[in-house]
């Protein structure tokens, strides 16, 4: 008989990222996140275990009470045949009902929008990481640029000033 492995506080769940959205990141001030299930189609699954989707215009929105996601393009299946899905169809989030009243609440307040930042594989289920989102102004956004810049150049400067040690130690 077999024993079972025991599963250690070390092991994490294997999560293949499919698709993220590196540029909300820049448009919106991220306030909150949740991960949320997808209901999806076989030929969409099977697209996404491909490696291709964009959720570079997608949105959450709330119909009758419950999340869709919303303008998130998912390529056809290139095997598939007539049962193949839409590429931008509204497809429905699985959350807890406490958590769709969470966000449906928060998003409702003026500037804030419901943005999705990944899609991936999480023990073979497809799961989406969805953000309360605010816009940023174009100063903002031009501001966290100025900021990243100057990080960027204070790093090259002590590079530089270690690597000039370090050449003259030898």
């Amino acid at each position: 008989m077999a024993k079972k492995a025991k599963k250690s506080d070390k092991d994490e769940p294997a999560k293949k990222v499919v698709a993220s959205n590196r540029k909300a990141r820049h448009d919106y001030l991220i306030e909150d996140t949740v991960e949320a299930g997808l209901v999806l189609t076989g030929t969409e699954v099977k697209s996404l275990r491909m490696g291709r989707a964009s959720l570079v215009d997608g949105y959450a929105d709330e119909r009758h009470g419950e999340l869709w996601l919303e303008n998130v393009h998912i390529p056809e299946y290139i095997n598939g045949n007539w049962t193949n899905h839409s590429t931008k169809r509204r497809r429905k989030l699985l959350m807890h009902r406490h958590e769709i009243d969470k966000l449906i609440g928060k998003s409702q307040e003026a500037g804030h929008t419901l943005i999705p930042l990944s899609l991936y594989f999480l023990n073979g289920r497809v799961k989406v990481e969805i953000a309360l989102a605010k816009g940023k102004r174009q100063y903002d956004k031009r501001q966290a640029l100025r900021e990243r810049q100057d990080n960027r150049e204070a790093e090259r400067a002590m590079s530089r000033a270690v690597r000039r040690a370090h050449s003259q130690t030898r």
